[in-house]
């Protein structure tokens, strides 16, 4: 997590970083838009890491998948091979059974931002059936939280 001891409260947030890799790149060494979704998926899952739990034993020990039910990303300048990418990942919303993260891409040498993003889970058994986050999850994710507000226990 931020961990700068002079840091603004507010920003509840977890840097990861990426170099862009050859393959990840076309012919002109621009990023191919979907590799973004896969960087989103790499700061989440280091934000969960950072957290102090990882994804796979969630789902080996707490029977929890969390899936995919929606994705969006708003393309703002080409990231290009080589360059080091930041990945900035927040908690948006943490209820009972859904987490939504927001998502910041930004090139590390200038801090020039490359995109930026959200995607919505669906916390699921191994069945497929939608389940209750358990506690010790849902206290953590929640404690990432900017406002109140979103911490809806609802869903």
């Amino acid at each position: 997590m931020n961990s700068d001891p002079g840091r603004d409260p507010t920003k509840q947030y977890h840097d990861a970083s990426v170099r862009v890799r050859y393959a990840e790149t076309d012919q002109m060494g621009v990023v191919y838009h979907a590799n973004y979704l896969i960087w989103f998926e790499i700061g989440r899952v280091e934000l969960m890491r950072a957290l102090g739990f990882e994804y796979k034993l969630m789902e080996t020990e707490d029977d929890c998948y969390i899936v995919v039910v929606e994705a969006s990303c708003r393309y703002h300048c080409s990231a290009r091979y080589d360059e080091v990418i930041r990945i900035r990942t927040r908690i948006a919303q943490a209820a009972n059974r859904m987490i939504k993260y927001s998502y910041e891409l930004l090139r590390d040498s200038d801090g020039r931002l490359l995109a930026t993003g959200s995607t919505t889970h669906v916390i699921c058994g191994k069945d497929g059936k939608p389940k209750q986050l358990p506690q010790k999850y849902r206290e953590k994710f929640r404690s990432l939280l900017l406002e109140p507000a979103t911490r809806n226990e609802s869903a």
